[in-house]
């Protein structure tokens, strides 16, 4: 009787982490480490806002740029706790501070926090790990960053690997790191389809830009004719694949004697005609402009956006007419509710 109860217990404890889902406090934490492992400032003071009011506490934020440091260096943890530090100059009172710090025991005691090291790092790489080829960073691994770093109590394990995943998920030339922590991010307690449903969200949100489409080189060419930066990847039959920064955004302009069409294939962003709303680009999303229809397209505030474009029933005498720049009122007009 006993064992079928304890195995009944353990059957629910499963289907609760396989049930898991990213809950808004979770995305906070991830969004603010995204965009901190890319050195985003701009982006990253309304994402703190945002985390903040989202459940997640001073604290924990506190902790998790610290805990990045390991991750992407000292100075973009350092930038991103004085974004944080800058926000919190005119903080929502509903916002909440968390759980007291407390200084880790095992800070003053070298021997705990190697074996709090070699516990956690064992655990989230799921077998005993030892990188003999430089002692250094073996040491530096299992003493610090998962002895004295995750000897903190402002983020569970399973948390923490959420704040790395993300952060990762954000820089280059990192895959194999990326992979390791997506796998980490399981053994520490979070259910794979967590895990997926995360990088998943990273990606639609526009945090991080995964696409099989080509970037492209600087749009020097055009420059003045957008606000930010954009990137141009010719391809073959006439097509052209453009990346949009987030807000970046091509001046109003007219396709005289052709019509354009857009393509939406990753990242999110606006397509608007002079007079009407307007209309948000995501992949899948197709835009054939009408000849002579005065617009603009561009990437969304706060997310990359990529669209193919080319041209169709052109006519001997086809045109393109550059006019004036999107500005910031219009821009912001737009409604980015979604």
């Amino acid at each position: 009787m006993r064992t079928a109860a304890l195995l009944i217990l353990a059957l629910l404890a499963m289907a609760t982490v396989n049930s898991q889902t990213l809950t808004e406090r979770q995305q906070g934490l991830a969004a603010c480490a995204c965009l901190m492992a890319q050195g985003d400032l701009e982006r990253l003071e309304p994402a703190v806002r945002q985390a903040l009011d989202k459940g997640v506490t001073i604290n924990e934020l506190k902790e998790a740029f610290s805990q990045l440091y390991a991750y992407t260096g000292f100075p973009r943890s350092l930038n991103a706790l004085g974004v944080l530090g800058k926000v919190l100059e005119n903080a929502d009172p509903a916002w909440q501070q968390g759980k007291p710090w407390t200084r880790p025991a095992e800070w003053d005691d070298a021997r705990k926090a190697y074996e709090l090291g070699v516990k956690n790092q064992t655990q989230l790489s799921g077998r005993p790990f030892d990188y003999t080829f430089c002692p250094q960073d073996d040491y530096y691994l299992k003493s610090h960053l998962f002895g004295d770093i995750f000897a903190g109590d402002q983020l569970s394990a399973a948390d923490r690997e959420i704040v790395t995943v993300a952060a990762l998920s954000g820089l280059v030339g990192v895959a194999p790191q990326l992979a390791a922590h997506k796998q980490g991010a399981v053994n520490m307690g979070n259910s794979q389809e967590l895990v997926d449903e995360l990088c998943a969200w990273l990606d639609q949100q526009g945090y991080t830009l995964h696409s099989s489409w080509p970037k492209g080189k600087p749009n020097s060419a055009y420059a003045q004719y957008f606000v930010g930066n954009s990137y141009l990847a010719p391809m073959e039959g006439g097509i052209a694949n453009v990346t949009f920064e987030p807000r970046c955004r091509n001046n109003w302009h007219i396709h005289h004697k052709q019509v354009q069409v857009l393509v939406c294939v990753a990242g999110r962003g606006w397509y608007q005609e002079w007079g009407k709303p307007a209309v948000e680009l995501k992949p899948g999303v197709v835009i054939e402009i009408p000849e002579g229809a005065k617009h603009w397209h561009g990437a969304a505030k706060d997310s990359w956006m990529q669209h193919l474009t080319y041209h169709k029933d052109v006519q001997e005498g086809a045109s393109n007419e550059w006019l004036e720049a999107v500005t910031d009122e219009v821009y912001n007009a737009v409604d980015f509710s979604r």
